[in-house]
Protein backbone atom coordinates (compact mmCIF):
# COMPACT_ATOMS: atom_id res chain seq x y z
CA UNK A 1 0.00 0.00 0.00
CA UNK A 2 1.66 3.54 -0.88
CA UNK A 3 1.29 5.48 1.75
CA UNK A 4 2.91 9.00 2.52
CA UNK A 5 4.13 10.47 5.98
CA UNK A 6 4.92 14.24 7.05
CA UNK A 7 7.47 14.06 9.97
CA UNK A 8 7.28 17.56 11.24
CA UNK A 9 9.10 19.32 14.03
CA UNK A 10 9.58 22.87 14.68
CA UNK A 11 12.14 24.94 16.84
CA UNK A 12 11.07 28.07 18.83
CA UNK A 13 12.48 30.98 20.29
CA UNK A 14 10.71 33.73 22.66
CA UNK A 15 9.85 37.05 21.57
CA UNK A 16 11.54 39.96 23.29
CA UNK A 17 9.84 41.38 26.36
CA UNK A 18 9.59 45.11 24.91
CA UNK A 19 7.16 43.03 22.58
CA UNK A 20 4.81 43.34 25.26
CA UNK A 21 2.61 46.34 26.49
CA UNK A 22 3.24 47.10 30.23
CA UNK A 23 -0.17 45.30 31.28
CA UNK A 24 1.36 42.13 29.53
CA UNK A 25 5.08 42.91 30.61
CA UNK A 26 3.51 42.51 34.12
CA UNK A 27 1.44 39.95 33.91
CA UNK A 28 4.06 37.38 32.21
CA UNK A 29 6.80 38.50 34.65
CA UNK A 30 4.67 38.58 38.02
CA UNK A 31 6.01 36.71 40.95
CA UNK A 32 9.68 37.35 40.04
CA UNK A 33 11.04 38.42 42.81
CA UNK A 34 15.14 38.10 41.74
CA UNK A 35 16.55 38.34 37.96
CA UNK A 36 17.23 35.07 37.94
CA UNK A 37 13.42 34.33 38.42
CA UNK A 38 12.88 37.05 35.54
CA UNK A 39 15.31 35.61 33.20
CA UNK A 40 13.78 32.08 33.77
CA UNK A 41 10.52 33.64 32.75
CA UNK A 42 12.00 35.48 29.85
CA UNK A 43 13.45 32.25 28.65
CA UNK A 44 10.06 30.41 29.30
CA UNK A 45 8.35 32.62 26.71
CA UNK A 46 9.78 30.19 24.14
CA UNK A 47 7.41 27.53 25.10
CA UNK A 48 3.97 29.70 24.22
CA UNK A 49 3.39 30.71 21.01
CA UNK A 50 1.58 33.58 22.06
CA UNK A 51 5.00 34.51 23.62
CA UNK A 52 7.25 32.92 21.23
CA UNK A 53 7.72 32.91 17.02
CA UNK A 54 8.68 29.83 15.19
CA UNK A 55 12.57 29.59 13.81
CA UNK A 56 12.01 26.58 12.08
CA UNK A 57 9.75 23.98 10.31
CA UNK A 58 11.39 20.99 10.01
CA UNK A 59 9.98 18.22 8.04
CA UNK A 60 10.86 14.52 6.19
CA UNK A 61 8.48 13.66 3.72
CA UNK A 62 8.11 9.83 3.43
CA UNK A 63 6.57 7.67 0.35
CA UNK A 64 6.87 4.13 1.33
CA UNK A 65 5.79 2.85 -2.57
CA UNK A 66 9.58 3.54 -3.73
CA UNK A 67 11.03 4.44 -0.38
CA UNK A 68 11.68 7.71 -1.20
CA UNK A 69 12.46 10.48 1.50
CA UNK A 70 12.57 14.43 1.12
CA UNK A 71 14.13 16.79 3.61
CA UNK A 72 12.64 20.64 3.74
CA UNK A 73 12.89 22.97 6.08
CA UNK A 74 11.75 26.48 6.92
CA UNK A 75 13.78 28.97 8.56
CA UNK A 76 12.98 32.22 9.46
CA UNK A 77 15.53 34.87 8.19
CA UNK A 78 14.75 38.37 10.26
CA UNK A 79 15.65 40.09 7.45
CA UNK A 80 13.16 39.06 5.20
CA UNK A 81 9.67 40.70 5.30
CA UNK A 82 6.27 39.03 4.63
CA UNK A 83 6.23 40.15 1.09
CA UNK A 84 9.33 38.70 0.29
CA UNK A 85 9.63 35.10 -1.90
CA UNK A 86 11.12 32.85 0.16
CA UNK A 87 14.99 32.23 -0.67
CA UNK A 88 16.20 28.48 -1.50
CA UNK A 89 19.54 27.27 -0.32
CA UNK A 90 20.78 23.53 -0.16
CA UNK A 91 22.77 22.08 2.99
CA UNK A 92 25.79 20.23 2.93
CA UNK A 93 23.37 17.33 3.79
CA UNK A 94 21.38 17.59 0.27
CA UNK A 95 17.86 18.72 2.28
CA UNK A 96 16.58 22.16 1.13
CA UNK A 97 15.77 25.09 2.98
CA UNK A 98 13.91 27.60 2.45
CA UNK A 99 14.68 30.92 4.25
CA UNK A 100 11.78 33.53 4.58
CA UNK A 101 9.60 35.61 7.13
CA UNK A 102 7.42 34.08 9.94
CA UNK A 103 4.09 34.60 8.01
CA UNK A 104 5.55 33.66 5.17
CA UNK A 105 6.83 30.06 6.61
CA UNK A 106 3.31 29.23 7.66
CA UNK A 107 1.55 29.96 5.35
CA UNK A 108 3.60 28.06 2.97
CA UNK A 109 3.00 25.08 5.66
CA UNK A 110 -0.66 25.45 5.59
CA UNK A 111 -0.76 25.41 1.37
CA UNK A 112 1.33 21.90 1.86
CA UNK A 113 -0.85 20.12 3.81
CA UNK A 114 -3.63 21.35 1.93
CA UNK A 115 -2.00 19.62 -1.29
CA UNK A 116 -1.46 16.27 0.72
CA UNK A 117 -4.93 15.74 2.03
CA UNK A 118 -4.16 12.28 3.06
CA UNK A 119 -0.73 12.40 4.05
CA UNK A 120 -0.19 10.81 8.11
CA UNK A 121 1.88 13.16 10.18
CA UNK A 122 4.35 11.54 12.37
CA UNK A 123 5.72 13.62 15.47
CA UNK A 124 7.36 13.39 19.14
CA UNK A 125 4.68 14.94 21.32
CA UNK A 126 3.86 17.03 18.56
CA UNK A 127 0.21 16.79 20.18
CA UNK A 128 0.96 18.79 22.80
CA UNK A 129 3.42 20.75 21.39
CA UNK A 130 4.09 21.22 18.09
CA UNK A 131 0.39 20.68 16.74
CA UNK A 132 -1.25 23.48 19.20
CA UNK A 133 1.93 26.11 18.83
CA UNK A 134 0.86 25.87 14.85
CA UNK A 135 -2.92 26.89 15.21
CA UNK A 136 -2.24 28.82 17.84
CA UNK A 137 0.90 31.20 16.23
CA UNK A 138 -0.99 31.04 13.02
CA UNK A 139 -4.10 32.48 14.54
CA UNK A 140 -1.77 35.25 16.22
CA UNK A 141 -0.78 36.42 12.97
CA UNK A 142 -4.28 36.30 11.50
CA UNK A 143 -3.70 33.24 9.20
CA UNK A 144 -6.11 30.69 9.19
CA UNK A 145 -4.94 26.82 9.47
CA UNK A 146 -5.96 24.57 6.43
CA UNK A 147 -6.48 21.64 8.67
CA UNK A 148 -7.42 21.09 12.41
CA UNK A 149 -4.16 19.81 13.88
CA UNK A 150 -6.20 19.03 17.48
CA UNK A 151 -8.86 17.20 16.18
CA UNK A 152 -11.02 14.08 18.05
CA UNK A 153 -9.62 13.65 21.48
CA UNK A 154 -6.24 13.24 23.76
CA UNK A 155 -7.29 9.12 23.50
CA UNK A 156 -8.22 9.46 19.33
CA UNK A 157 -7.04 11.44 16.69
CA UNK A 158 -7.00 11.19 13.10
CA UNK A 159 -4.39 11.02 10.66
CA UNK A 160 -1.41 11.68 13.06
CA UNK A 161 0.64 9.32 15.11
CA UNK A 162 2.05 11.02 17.86
CA UNK A 163 5.27 8.85 19.07
CA UNK A 164 5.56 9.80 22.75
CA UNK A 165 1.27 8.90 22.92
CA UNK A 166 2.13 5.76 21.73
CA UNK A 167 5.39 4.60 23.75
CA UNK A 168 3.49 5.78 26.74
CA UNK A 169 -0.02 4.17 25.93
CA UNK A 170 -2.02 7.73 25.71
CA UNK A 171 -1.25 7.82 29.72
CA UNK A 172 1.89 9.08 30.06
CA UNK A 173 3.30 8.88 33.97
CA UNK A 174 5.86 10.89 36.03
CA UNK A 175 7.27 6.88 37.18
CA UNK A 176 6.79 3.53 36.94
CA UNK A 177 6.56 1.66 32.95
CA UNK A 178 4.37 4.57 31.16
CA UNK A 179 7.48 7.61 32.75
CA UNK A 180 7.78 9.93 29.96
CA UNK A 181 10.86 10.50 29.23
CA UNK A 182 12.63 12.97 26.57
CA UNK A 183 13.30 11.99 23.17
CA UNK A 184 16.98 11.85 23.40
CA UNK A 185 16.40 8.57 26.29
CA UNK A 186 14.05 7.17 24.27
CA UNK A 187 16.65 7.13 20.78
CA UNK A 188 19.20 5.66 23.05
CA UNK A 189 16.82 3.32 24.48
CA UNK A 190 16.18 1.46 21.24
CA UNK A 191 19.55 2.21 19.78
CA UNK A 192 18.67 5.12 17.33
CA UNK A 193 21.13 8.18 16.94
CA UNK A 194 20.12 11.25 18.97
CA UNK A 195 19.61 14.29 16.87
CA UNK A 196 21.35 16.06 19.98
CA UNK A 197 24.82 13.98 19.38
CA UNK A 198 26.23 16.38 17.20
CA UNK A 199 26.38 18.87 20.26
CA UNK A 200 23.31 20.89 19.81
CA UNK A 201 19.83 20.48 21.47
CA UNK A 202 16.89 23.05 21.64
CA UNK A 203 17.98 24.85 24.67
CA UNK A 204 21.16 26.39 22.12
CA UNK A 205 18.65 27.69 19.53
CA UNK A 206 18.11 30.97 20.44
CA UNK A 207 21.94 31.66 21.34
CA UNK A 208 22.25 30.12 17.66
CA UNK A 209 19.46 32.50 16.11
CA UNK A 210 21.37 35.90 17.94
CA UNK A 211 24.86 34.53 16.30
CA UNK A 212 23.28 34.30 12.95
CA UNK A 213 23.47 30.44 12.46
CA UNK A 214 20.66 29.74 10.90
CA UNK A 215 21.88 26.92 8.78
CA UNK A 216 22.81 24.94 12.01
CA UNK A 217 19.50 25.15 13.62
CA UNK A 218 17.93 24.05 10.26
CA UNK A 219 20.13 21.19 10.17
CA UNK A 220 19.67 20.56 14.08
CA UNK A 221 16.21 20.71 13.24
CA UNK A 222 16.37 17.87 10.71
CA UNK A 223 18.16 15.40 12.38
CA UNK A 224 15.37 15.46 14.38
CA UNK A 225 13.24 15.07 12.26
CA UNK A 226 15.16 11.75 10.63
CA UNK A 227 15.50 10.81 14.26
CA UNK A 228 11.64 10.70 14.55
CA UNK A 229 11.31 8.52 11.40
CA UNK A 230 13.85 5.94 13.04
CA UNK A 231 12.09 6.19 16.25
CA UNK A 232 8.08 5.90 14.16
CA UNK A 233 10.03 3.00 12.28
CA UNK A 234 11.30 0.99 15.13
CA UNK A 235 7.93 1.25 16.83
CA UNK A 236 6.20 -0.01 13.68
CA UNK A 237 8.03 -2.69 13.38
CA UNK A 238 8.21 -4.04 17.19
CA UNK A 239 5.17 -2.11 18.89
CA UNK A 240 2.54 -1.22 16.83
CA UNK A 241 -0.50 -3.89 16.51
Amino acid sequence: MDEQFLVFDLETIGLPIDTFDPAQQEYLLRGAATDEDRDRKINEFALSPLTGRIVCIGMQLVTTADASVRQVAYMLDPTMDDTAAMRESVLPSGATVYYGAERTMLENWWKLLASKKNITLVSFNGRNFDAPWLMLRSAALHIRPSRNLMDGTRFSYSNHIDLLDKLTYYNAQSTGALRRFNFDFYAKSFGITSPKAAGVDGSKVGLLFEAGEYDAIADYCLRDVASTWDLYSFWNSYLRF
